[in-house]
């Protein structure tokens, strides 16, 4: 069966971006494939932290996964730095990597250009990703739409390495994106993906009043000045698409009548999503309360899923070791 890697950044617990960007396809695609979901805390050192910090990050963001539905009986769940061939194969892959691909990537292009001074590990960034998803002769790769780019470059790399050290029986797959249903979620704002540093985000973890405090002033259809006006729920990019993610069809089909003939106005909307994301996310927060009290078994499923992660990854450094004259004892 194809292999799936996914990761995702330790950024303490998760937001409902992350949740339908991402986390919600990984609980359904564990059941049809064989899973490897990373929380790549080596990349998370790329910007400025603290130690304290990204060990509490990783601890939350553990926990939001397993709340989500992530399960160790399932899939492999595991931090990036319990397994060091992650690192090892990164370098292997740095020596086969040219550097115009790297300069050309619009995210380091991006990230640089907001920087005094602009860290090796930003530019290679992409090449520790690639050896991320190589390392577990990965298929298939969910991912939003700015990851794509990244993506290609690690089948060039996967390329460039089966043609020097295994041109007759390729070692590594040239992974295939599986773009996410709910490819982009807008931020409260209405402008920008939904993102922590630009606090425009809902925590999947917040309270129902907090988030009611949060979507009770998400801008919505911007034409629409009275309630009286009718709507149209598509040039709403806050709310409607919120719905359509998280509310029955039946509701939904209820919110796009009540808009477009102004029997609703924005703020029956809202308390309508209110409800339907309070129904689905209240198991999910349970969970993690109940994970939360008992540290000891995140850490116990996150070393099980290390040690399971290490030996597929083991396997495949043993290979590469070997074909490429780097292992003494051959």
């Amino acid at each position: 069966m194809a292999r799936i890697f996914s990761g995702i950044q330790p950024s303490g617990e998760l937001h409902i971006g992350n949740y339908l960007g991402a986390v919600k396809n990984w609980v359904a695609l564990q059941h049809e494939h064989p899973a490897f979901f990373c929380i790549v805390n080596y990349h998370a050192i790329t910007v400025p932290y603290t130690p304290e910090d990204l060990r509490r990050r990783t601890r939350e963001m553990a926990v939001s996964l397993f709340a989500a539905g992530l399960d160790p009986a399932r899939a492999v769940v595991f931090v990036q730095s319990d397994v060091p061939e992650h690192t090892e194969l990164a370098w292997v892959f740095n020596t086969l990597t040219p550097l115009g691909e790297l300069e050309r990537q619009v995210q380091f292009k991006d990230k640089a250009g907001r920087q005094e001074q602009v860290m090796a590990g930003l530019l290679n960034y992409p090449v520790l990703q690639a050896a991320d998803i190589l390392l577990y002769l990965a298929d298939i790769v969910p991912v939003g739409e700015d990851q794509v780019q990244h993506l290609e470059l690690s089948r060039v790399i996967a390329r460039n390495w089966n043609a020097r050290f295994a041109p007759d029986a390729p070692l590594f797959p040239e992974p295939q994106p599986r773009l996410t249903p709910m490819r982009r979620i807008v931020g409260l704002d209405g402008q920008a993906k939904m993102s922590k540093s630009l606090g425009n985000t809902i925590g999947l973890l917040e309270s129902p009043e907090a988030v009611w405090d949060k979507l009770r002033p998400a801008v919505t259809d911007e034409q629409r000045t009275r309630k009286r006006d009718p709507g149209e729920p598509e040039r709403c990019r806050t709310v409607y698409p919120l719905h359509k993610a998280f509310s029955t069809p039946a509701v939904v089909a209820e919110v796009e009548a009540n808009c477009r003939s102004a029997g609703w106005g924005c703020i029956d909307c809202k308390k309508a999503l209110h409800a339907s994301m309070t129904a689905e996310l209240a198991p999910i927060q349970a969970r993690a309360a109940d994970l939360a009290a008992r540290p000891m078994a995140v850490d116990e499923l996150l070393a099980d899923g290390g040690q399971r992660a290490r030996r597929v990854a083991r396997e495949t450094m043993a290979v590469v070791r070997d074909r490429m004259g780097l292992d003494a004892s051959a």
